[in-house]
């Protein structure tokens, strides 16, 4: 079921495959790191339908591993460097068997060990059964536990179709992210180089697009937002950008509009996907636009009471710790409430995160839209606080672009939002904060009370 995906690659043996912190690894490279990679599973008898944890930086070695354990048809966990207590959990609701351990040089030999664990879980008796290899990711879990998400390798690998467009892309996303897995993928099956850096600054990515000619950046509006204020574009010549591509939350209308005038050679284009049903075809009314178009081969939503239902071909099999919300015709809730005008809709942000205010809905994505035009604010998180009086009220983290006092700063963020806002969608609490705003994948971190 997966043998096509590393013969094609075999018609690319000298093209670049992955530039790894500097270090340029052509096809014929990678498929002799994946022959390594077969050795080392067979000397350590890992067998189809085990369940393997691949632990370590997302470099050559990893990527290699990854299509080695695709191609024997174990189940892969993909995991990046996490702390004790968050590796443990994702282990145990995993039900990690054997895991592998990677170093970023190819001369270190990755280390495996066995856990004592016995993987028994419906969803994995259902890929054994079918003889498909499979994949298990972990969603943020910025709101609770994380959920794993179980998915048939094969189905996924079965989108890739013939190569037309051998592009350079950056690896911004992790391998333990569904944006991570399409990039990699999509690169490959179509003989394009995969460039992985070890540092995700502004500073790093427009240095690395600068020196490898890459095309295609694939990355979050987050991310792009503190590009926009570091000013790294300008320092760095990106001239071979062609494509930004933008997901896995809301883009700030006023950072689209930044970003489009900062870079207007470039095409800007929004993307839609989860890890329980793969990557969406999209198409941006344009860059200036957070309209989009959804659907292709394979996919097919719906508009219920304003929120996304999405039926996929390559959905997941469910997940390994929570019901998975599937209709009986196969639609998948995604939570997302969205507007509609006509072929396009506009993703507002997840049901979730919807502040209600005296039986009002407010949207975290417009207050924060509207703070992000002031200009003494670099950044703006609004989330939900808990009221005797009104159920919720709106609290605002803003990190400013300069020092200012406190007080001061909240008085501007209140005076220039009820300015622009409805009274009830105004910031009743605002707290200064030069924190960081996001987590590791680069995604707003938001906290109801």
């Amino acid at each position: 079921m997966t043998a096509w995906f590393i013969e094609r690659m075999h018609s690319f043996s000298s093209a670049d495959a992955i530039i790894f912190d500097g270090t340029t690894h052509s096809y014929a490279d990678l498929l002799e790191a994946i022959s390594r990679w077969d050795s080392f599973l067979d000397a350590q008898d890992v067998r189809a339908g085990q369940v393997v944890a691949l632990e370590g930086p997302s470099g050559v070695e990893s990527c290699a591993g990854l299509l080695a354990l695709m191609a024997r048809g174990a189940i892969v966990v993909p995991l990046t460097p996490l702390p004790d207590a968050k590796r443990a959990e994702f282990h145990e609701i995993a039900q990690v068997e054997a895991t592998i351990e990677v170093n970023s040089a190819p001369s270190e030999r990755p280390q495996l060990r066995r856990t004592g664990r016995t993987a028994h879980h419906d969803l994995y008796r259902r890929l054994r059964s079918a003889k498909a290899p499979g994949l298990v990711l972990f969603s943020s879990g910025t709101t609770g536990r994380s959920k794993a998400t179980v998915l048939n390798f094969a189905k996924m690998l079965s989108k890739y179709g013939e190569p037309r467009r051998a592009k350079r892309t950056l690896g911004f996303l992790s391998l333990d992210h569904i944006g991570g897995i399409n990039t990699l993928l999509h690169t490959l099956s179509q003989g394009g180089a995969l460039v992985t850096i070890l540092e995700r600054s502004p500073e790093s990515v427009c240095a690395a697009i600068a020196a490898h000619r890459i095309q295609v950046l694939p990355t979050t509006p987050t991310f792009l937002n503190m590009l926009l204020i570091s000013g790294a574009h300008t320092r760095h010549d990106l001239s071979s950008l062609q494509l930004i591509t933008y997901g896995t939350e809301p883009m700030p209308l006023g950072v689209l509009q930044r970003l489009n005038a900062a870079l207007p050679d470039v095409r800007l284009k929004q993307t839609y996907g989860l890890s329980e049903l793969g990557i969406l075809s999209t198409k941006s009314r344009d860059n200036n636009s957070l309209w989009v178009k959804l659907g292709g081969e394979g996919f097919d939503y719906q508009i219920r009471d304003g929120i996304l239902w999405i039926r996929s071909d390559i959905a997941m099999l469910g997940y390994l710790n929570a019901p998975a919300p599937f209709d009986e015709d196969g639609y998948f809730n995604t939570q997302d409430a969205v507007e509609v005008d006509g072929d396009y809709v506009r993703i507002l942000g997840r049901k979730s995160e919807v502040i209600n205010v005296a039986g009002e809905k407010v949207y975290p994505s417009e207050v924060e839209n509207v703070l992000l035009e002031m200009d003494i604010v670099a950044d703006a998180t609004v989330s939900g606080r808990h009221s005797h009086i009104t159920g919720q009220v709106v609290q605002a983290t803003v990190k400013l672009t300069r020092p200012l006092d406190e007080r001061e700063a909240a008085r501007q963020v209140r005076r220039y939002c009820s300015e622009r806002l409805q009274a009830y969608k105004v910031p009743l609490l605002v707290e200064v904060s030069q924190r960081d705003q996001h987590s590791q994948r680069f995604k707003k971190t938001r906290s109801a009370a």
